[in-house]
């Protein structure tokens, strides 16, 4: 019998199914500017889409601290006992001076705002399947698999979400992940190397962190890029429209689908993620209507065959 959650209450009905909290940003003495990785862009991102009057604080949906127990879905209790060594916690963010740290204030600074977005993701992953789609503004952390964290992701939040519905939703039996990261989504793949009732497509620079080789038997659908296309030039004409081709794809079948905002390695990423939910919305992809019934699995391969090749010949151009 799973154990009793706070993660699958129902919000308030007025709110749209965008989850976010403040507590999901990184701030403490600076050292969050020693990684390259923005630990401030949700907040970003939410203020934004606030800028653009698309939301206002009393429409989102308030993102809840994964407990212990809710993490234990996944992770192992010998990886949660580690995350109690700071200097693991180093490793795990690439942030060396939080391993002198004293690790009541890591938890605190640092861990509670990964386990806040991990709750976030959780969350989302109800709320998608009840209204069709869902944004958690934050999460994504797809270097962490149940038993080994890095890459500044310490909770295995994708993977818990859908080990959530798999648990707790009648009539979910199957997953896809569609990771559009640079960097390939190593973690998930550990996860579910051996689970049939996921299936991974993965789109990712091979040449970069973390070239996981053996996590790669676990991808069905895979796109290694080469390098060539600038950073500016793909984070412009990419990033918007490789979210547009997805989120069309499974509105038109009827899949209920869950957006995460994983990485963070520009100054400019906060501005492109808000960018792209407006765009989402303008087309009228996400709205605040609950999603018809009905939504069909079968459907999901073609899907993945439609979008492997529209975000193929995105990445050629």
């Amino acid at each position: 019998m799973p154990h009793r959650t706070e993660l699958y209450e129902d919000p308030p009905s007025p709110c749209c199914p965008i989850v976010y909290s403040p507590d999901y940003n990184i701030t403490f003495m600076g050292l969050e500017k020693l990684h390259p990785f923005d630990a401030g862009k949700w907040g970003k991102v939410i203020n934004f889409l606030k800028e653009e009057k698309l939301i206002a604080d009393d429409l989102i949906v308030q993102a809840r601290e994964a407990t212990d127990e809710d993490l234990l879905v996944v992770h192992t209790r010998r990886y949660l006992n580690k995350l109690k060594w700071s200097f693991v916690v180093a490793t795990i963010t690439e942030i060396p001076p939080v391993a002198f740290l004293p690790n009541f204030v890591v938890q605190r600074k640092v861990l509670k705002p990964l386990r806040t977005q991990t709750g976030g993701t959780i969350m989302a992953g109800k709320l998608a399947v009840d209204r069709g789609w869902a944004i958690n503004v934050g999460g994504g952390f797809h270097h962490c698999s149940s038993d080994k964290g890095g890459g500044f992701c310490a909770y295995a939040d994708i993977t818990l979400a859908i080990k959530f519905l798999f648990e707790r939703v009648q009539g979910v039996s199957k997953a896809t992940i569609i990771d559009l990261d640079a960097h390939q989504g190593n973690g998930h793949e550990r996860d579910f190397m051996d689970d049939h009732r996921v299936y991974i497509m993965d789109v990712y620079n091979r040449y970069i962190y973390p070239g996981d080789g053996f996590a790669k038997r676990a991808i069905k659908r895979k796109v290694e890029l080469e390098w060539g296309t600038e950073d500016t030039e793909y984070l412009q004409k990419g990033i918007v429209k490789r979210d547009e081709v997805v989120f069309k794809a499974a509105r038109r079948r009827r899949i209920p689908i869950l957006m995460v905002t994983s990485g963070g390695y520009q100054k400019r990423t906060a501005r492109i993620i808000a960018d792209s939910i407006l765009n989402l919305h303008n087309l009228g992809l996400i709205d605040k209507e609950l999603a018809t019934s009905g939504a069909e699995n079968p459907k999901v391969e073609q899907m993945i065959r439609d979008s492997a090749k529209d975000l193929t010949n995105l990445s050629l151009q």
